[in-house]
């Protein structure tokens, strides 16, 4: 039976070159078919929310990944709503969503051909944009949809809703509404929280907003979030999906974020916890952690009778 990968590629990069001959040698060499997509080539379209059609997609084994976090986002466009993993070798520079680094790509591949990874399951958040001439349109995100000022030199007004019902109003840069996934990328940068991947939730960061309430909001699976650029405002406002697809989002217009149905698979290599992942990504400072078990036998081998209980 023939075996398909895909593999996408940034080509305006000399180290993604020698990575994707390295990359098709493995994979010929394990039996593979592949597909390549140069994510140089496909680069966004103002106003197309969806993002690239999938055809053809669903009949591959696995796309590899040969670029940072914006290559594995557009292999995303790609495989989203099908079953197909994504494994990211990481040329870049965090590289959050990456499973390999570029050193280990060899390695990397020889595993893929041996089917010996898992599998693990991201969620999206569904975008709707109602526009105040009536116009619908639809979209998604695995990070974050991001409703920003278009102006440099102006605050945009927005209203923020849960639920339904109105929460704040202020004057503001913008309003990001994140995934899990997405709350270690724009989310994170803007001061909001780390939310473990496994945790099924939606965060919403305000960027300098001018408001006394206007914090990080962390809700649940069935919540919804609305941000509306409020008619008087002196500003219009982008939405910008992943940091990939936008559309102009005049006063009036009305941005509204759920949960989605969908899911990005991403394939793993690795059994070490999400804590292992933000210290290695991050280069936290571990120093002088001894860990619980350790501190346990630590303990029991200073233990010492008092005198007065001595027999």
């Amino acid at each position: 039976m023939t075996r398909t990968a895909i593999v996408v590629a940034h080509g305006g990069r000399a180290e993604a070159l020698a990575a994707l001959r390295e990359t098709l040698h493995e994979l010929d060499a394990a039996g593979f078919d592949v597909v390549v997509h140069d994510d140089h080539e496909h680069l966004p379209v103002h106003g197309d929310l969806e993002g690239t059609r999938r055809d053809g997609v669903g009949a591959a084994e696995i796309v590899v990944v040969l670029g940072g976090d914006g290559t594995i986002l557009r292999a995303a466009e790609l495989t989203r709503g099908t079953d197909v993993p994504i494994l990211g070798v990481n040329l870049g520079h965090v590289g959050f969503l990456a499973e390999s680094e570029r050193e280990n790509l060899r390695a990397a591949v020889q595993r893929i051909g041996a089917r010996d990874y898992e599998v693990e399951e991201r969620g999206i958040v569904e975008v709707t944009v109602r526009t105040p001439q009536g116009d619908v349109l639809t979209g998604w995100a695995l990070n974050e949809a991001t409703v920003e000022k278009a102006d440099r030199e102006r605050m945009i007004e927005v209203v923020v809703e849960v639920d339904g019902r109105p929460l704040s109003s202020f004057g503001c840069d913008g309003v990001i509404v994140a995934t899990s996934t997405g709350s270690t990328a724009h989310a994170f940068s803007a001061g909001g929280p780390v939310v473990w991947p496994d945790v099924d939730a939606m965060l919403l960061v305000p960027l300098a907003a001018h408001a006394l309430f206007a914090r990080p909001l962390v809700v649940g699976p069935r919540s919804a979030f609305a941000i509306e650029v409020v008619p008087a405002s002196q500003a219009s406002g982008v939405l910008t999906l992943d940091g990939r697809r936008r559309v102009d989002v005049a006063p009036g217009s009305r941005v509204e974020v759920t949960l989605g149905a969908d899911r990005v698979r991403l394939a793993r290599l690795s059994h070490a916890p999400f804590s292992d992942r933000l210290v290695n990504k991050f280069d936290l400072p571990v120093v002088g952690w001894r860990g619980a078990a350790r501190a346990a036998a630590g303990n029991r081998g200073s233990v010492r009778t008092a005198p007065d209980q001595e027999g």
